[in-house]
């Protein structure tokens, strides 16, 4: 059985094959993100995953550090790998910030790229996410091959399915 191999913040190391980013809400989520990485290892053990979420010491954590290395591994996805998005139930308020507003305009962003640059997006919603009604509508007019999962276990195989197919 092949090394499963999760990238997490903030160390940037080179990889050479395949990279599945997972994108979407980490403050006031849950963290899907382990969940999700599990899920994709028990599919398919090869495939490198890059997850943004971590715990860091207090003092520790550097907002630019963080932001360059979700830049890097998600431009590695793009150019080789998926982009998979989980837009998670808010679980808990974050006073002063709204709700997944960062993965909101990196969807967009991708959204983008998917429709410019043929870049392998998947999506997945879970029930409760705010707005997700016009996401899909949206995508469905923009992107109509882009499959929107109801749960994670399916964004996940939606995304190990990607990997393997040509832009």
């Amino acid at each position: 059985m092949a090394e499963r191999l999760l990238l997490q913040p903030p160390e940037i190391i080179q990889t050479d094959g395949p990279v599945i980013f997972l994108a979407g809400p980490i403050q006031g989520a849950p963290d899907w993100q382990t969940e999700a990485a599990t899920t994709i290892h028990d599919i398919d053990s090869s495939i490198i995953v890059a997850s943004p979420r971590k715990e860091y010491l207090e003092g520790t954590f550097v907002y630019e550090r963080q932001v360059d290395w979700e830049t890097h591994y998600l431009r590695k996805a793009g150019d080789n790998g998926v982009v998979g998005f989980w837009l998670a139930a808010q679980a808990e308020e974050t006073p002063g910030r709204a709700y997944a507003q960062t993965s909101r305009f990196e969807l967009a962003e991708w959204k983008m790229h998917h429709e410019y640059e043929s870049t392998k997006l998947t999506v997945g919603i879970e029930e409760g996410f705010g707005n997700a009604r016009y996401i899909r509508r949206r995508f469905s007019q923009d992107c109509p091959d882009v499959k929107i999962a109801d749960n994670l276990f399916e964004m996940c195989q939606n995304a190990v399915n990607l990997v393997y197919q040509s832009k």
